[in-house]
């Protein structure tokens, strides 16, 4: 996620903003800007790179207004530049608009506004929000945006000045965090609170569709149908370090609290204006170019490499394309057959990982069209592959990946329903009934996170024990080595996922008396065998989890603890049952005493062999 600072008061803004987005700086970005409000002008400075860049532009120019927006960018629409840096403006200049999230018809409005006239000079999203301003503007800037935002779908935070209406700041959240901060003869907004913290410990949480009048003297809150709002001042009682984590103990729990947002952003503008078709509008595949392929392969490491098994099950399903999953070190070394009717899929959540690197050239070197997916816009992957899916679950800090997993399965369901579409494999209705159940998951995971305090308790009491077995079929395997490899690496117990139907070919040696297993049964038509390998599980002395969907009352019967999920549909499945497997790591690295965030020996982002 991006990070926004606005500020209207008596200090020198340039200050207020540069010290807010410097503790922002842990979110991650490739760019950084501000405007500010001088000398009856809205002035922008911005520039690529790292803060540090942009404080030595202005130490040359600076900008001495009182009234001022800034912005560190995490690329989503365009690639990382000077142009595509916020603040971004209109085609004259006087107003000034930063933004996080994803405008999903901005390609829409971009296509009416140029034959308008409008001139645009970045490939961004947001730039259209300002040349809407212009188009609407009734003399005052609150009422203009609420005109703006009508004809705006998406999920957005924005922050918005004009040099038509000095001495105001507009703020809107929909599907991106937003707060502002209280001062006396001055007031702020921020994306998070880490930004207000030397400033003010009173805030104001905006909520889900909200929109804020800021000024120096005061601060008034509205739904966006312009009714007025009451809100309760939250007085912020956390240190610096806690509210860089949004109040949570460590980045990864505040990650896995944010996947429903970053699975929601990841489908945001890749479906047709009703909802029922998928259109992945950043891929440019001449006509009847997905009819010429018989073969995919995907190619990563590590937590992508498992969400590449699920995107391999899924695909087949729907497509009827073989898929081969390979990993990425393993790939590069050996003779890949590769023909002009191969896709290559890369999969890397940095795009910098080594190995899924020197794969991608090798099928480049070859002629083989790869497309990659990715969290990092200007990344090597990015750059290099023919086609980019960029998955938007915004920085991930913590070493053990968590949003980066499930925004990847989201991309891979989202380019198995596209290929099947365009194949004709996949008739409209149940294209529309699958983009209707992934549309739901969000509200799912979020009931899922309300189970977190039963799953801490039987992370403690699985947390003695220095073995863990996860067992599961189908996709429900593929879901279980990614649930094994979080246990094993951030609590150190050494963890292992088998396909349930390989019990009797050795596994069942290791099992032993209280030993913690964690079975999971989604896969209906597996349910009875997965059932039976439960008892044999628990013959032998084992003490047994099991994940199933909410209304099974059968297997309680069989295993000793169970965590129901919300059902959905079978191929959905693996998002919501990565979720409980990532607490369960989580709250047992905890029990253990761990550092969560930076396990012992491990990496963010594997850049050399």
């Amino acid at each position: 996620m991006c990070g926004i600072v606005g500020y209207v008061g008596s200090k020198n803004a340039q200050d207020v903003l540069l010290s807010g987005l410097a503790k922002l700086e842990y979110r991650g970005y490739d760019s950084a800007g501000i405007a500010i409000y001088e000398n009856g002008e809205v002035k922008i400075s911005k520039t690529v790179g790292r803060l540090a860049a942009l404080e030595s532009m202005l130490a040359d120019s600076p900008l001495s207004g009182k009234v001022g927006i800034g912005h560190t960018r995490w690329a989503t629409h365009g690639k990382p530049s000077d142009e595509n840096a916020h603040p971004h403006a209109g085609c004259a200049s006087d107003f000034a608009v930063v933004h996080n999230g994803i405008i999903e018809n901005y390609q829409q409005l971009k296509d009416r506004l140029m034959v308008a006239g409008h001139r645009f000079v970045s490939e961004t999203d947001t730039e259209i929000i300002a040349h809407l301003l212009e188009e609407h503007w009734t003399g005052e800037l609150f009422a203009t945006v609420l005109k703006v935002l009508k004809e705006v779908r998406g999920a957005y935070a924005l922050a918005i000045m004009t040099q038509r209406d000095p001495g105001k700041l507009v703020a809107v959240r929909k599907h991106s965090p937003l707060v502002i901060g209280l001062g006396q003869g001055e007031n702020f907004c921020a994306s998070d609170i880490p930004a207000l913290l030397g400033y003010t410990r009173d805030v104001l949480i905006m909520e889900e569709g909200e929109i804020a009048l800021i000024t120096d003297a005061a601060v008034e809150c509205f739904d966006l149908s312009g009714r007025p709002l009451e809100k309760k001042v939250f007085q912020v009682t956390w240190d610096a370090v806690a509210a860089e984590k949004g109040g949570f103990d460590h980045y990864m729990l505040k990650e896995i609290h944010e996947q429903p947002r970053a699975v929601r952003d990841t489908m945001s503008g890749r479906l047709s204006e009703d909802g029922k078709r998928v259109t992945l509008p950043e891929i440019k595949w001449p006509d009847g170019f997905v009819q010429t392929w018989d073969r995919i392969h995907i190619v990563a490491a590590g937590t992508s490499y498992h969400a590449g098994l699920v995107g391999k099950a899924v695909i087949e399903s729907l497509t009827r394309i073989p898929v081969d999953v390979e990993i990425a070190s393993e790939y590069r070394y050996r003779d890949p057959i590769l023909t002009a009717h191969t896709l290559v899929i890369v999969i890397s959540q940095s795009g910098e990982t080594a190995d899924t690197l020197a794969a991608l050239r090798i099928s480049k070197e070859r002629g083989v069209r790869v497309l990659a997916i990715t969290n990092v816009v200007g990344s090597s992957v990015a750059r290099e592959a023919d086609d980019v899916i960029v998955t938007w679950a915004g920085p991930e800090i913590s070493v053990a990946s968590t949003k980066a997993y499930t925004t990847q399965l989201i991309a891979l369901y989202l380019l198995a329903l596209y290929l099947g579409q365009e194949r004709g494999r996949l008739g409209a209705e149940f294209v529309a009934d699958f983009l209707e159940d992934m549309r739901e998951l969000p509200k799912r995971l979020e009931e899922i996170l309300g189970s977190s305090p039963w799953i801490e308790r039987t992370a403690k009491d699985f947390s003695v024990w220095e073995d863990a077995f996860f067992l599961g079929r189908g996709t429900d395997y593929a879901v279980a080595l990614e649930g094994a490899l979080k246990y094993k690496e951030i609590s150190y117990i050494h963890a292992e996922a088998y396909p349930a139907g390989e019990l009797k070919h050795g596994t069942l040696a290791l099992v032993v008396e209280g030993v913690p297993v964690i079975a999971l049964v989604t896969v209906d038509a597996l349910y009875e065998k997965s059932v039976s390998n439960i008892k044999e599980v628990k013959a032998r002395g084992a003490h047994v989890l099991a994940i199933s969907w909410a209304g099974d009352e059968e297997i309680g019967k069989s295993a000793d603890r169970v965590l129901y999920i919300p059902r959905t549909r079978a191929e959905l499945a693996p998002v919501l049952l990565v979720l409980p497997l990532q607490l369960l790591a989580y709250y047992a690295s905890v029990a253990r005493g761990n550092d969560v965030d930076k396990p012992r020996n491990l990496a963010k982002s594997v850049t050399v062999e």
